[in-house]
Parts: C-alpha cells; structure tokens; sequence
C-alpha cells in the first residue's frame, strides 16, 4: 500500500550498528528522517551517507533525528558506519518487514535486467507521527539540503 503525507507512519522497531534497538514511538514529539538505502558501502549509498554525516550538525540544531535502514546486517552497518565515520543510527531490516511497510521494496532494472530492490526513498515525519513528507528518486548527495530547507520551512 502506498504511503501518503499526513498519514500514520508506520511503526517499527529494530537494532542499529550498535546492537541497540530503536522504535519510532520513542522518538515521538520529535521529528525524524526515515531514509530507506539500497546496500551499504556501495557508491550511492556511500555518498548519501555522507552527506547526511556532514550535515547532522543543522539536523540536530532542528532537533531532527536521522535513521537510515536497509536490509544489511548489523555487522555490516557497523562496518559501514566506522569507515565513514558516521555519527547517525543505522537500522538492520533484513527480514524487510520495516522495508515493505513503507513499501519501498519494489522492482528495479538495471542493463535490462529486472529485480526486486530497495528504492531510495526518504520519509520525513512529524512530532505527531504523521508523514510530513515522502521523497522519491532522490540525488543521494544533495538529497540532505534539500530536507533541511524543507524542515526550516514546516517548523
């Protein structure tokens, strides 16, 4: 079922690179940056990561969290997260129960060839629970700017 703005998110909760389990209930009365990624460590992925690094000072000073989840192993998120030095939760779904409710395992192509993948998808959610906004087919570098402009604006 696809999500729409001002709706529920969907609930969750799982572990990070940390072996620490998050669920978004906690974090309610804040508002938070789900970012679904396809695989760790891999150029996309890598970049987008890293600018979410690089500006998690402005997320905080907006009182924003960030949680990026995929379907890797917490070992892998671990690893992911020392080489880059990234200082933001990363969730394992690898049973992709989190993935498929907010329905962003769905087909891909790639040189012709189908398959069944992650889409890089952002929802950003509000103090109350509800979607705020939902970004597809984002620019994994500049993908983080343009959710802060967009924090400033519905603060």
């Amino acid at each position: 079922m696809k999500l729409k703005v001002g709706q529920k998110a969907p609930q969750f909760s799982l572990t990070d690179q940390d072996n620490k389990t998050h669920s978004l209930k906690d974090y309610a009365g804040q508002w938070v940056l789900v970012y679904f990624y396809p695989k760790d460590d891999t150029p996309g992925c890598t970049k987008e990561a890293c600018s979410f690094r690089d500006n998690l000072p402005k997320f905080k000073k907006l009182k924003a969290v960030v949680f990026g989840i995929s379907a890797d192993s917490v070992t892998k998120h671990k690893k992911f997260a020392d080489k880059y030095k990234l200082p933001f939760t990363l969730l394992a779904d690898e049973d992709k129960k989190v993935i498929q409710a907010y329905d962003v395992w769905q087909e891909k192509s790639m040189y012709g060839r189908k398959y069944m993948g992650i889409m890089r998808t952002s929802f950003l959610i509000d103090p109350t629970g509800k979607i705020a906004k939902i970004y597809e087919g984002v620019k994994p570098e500049a993908h983080p700017e343009e959710i802060l402009i967009d924090l400033k604006t519905l603060l």
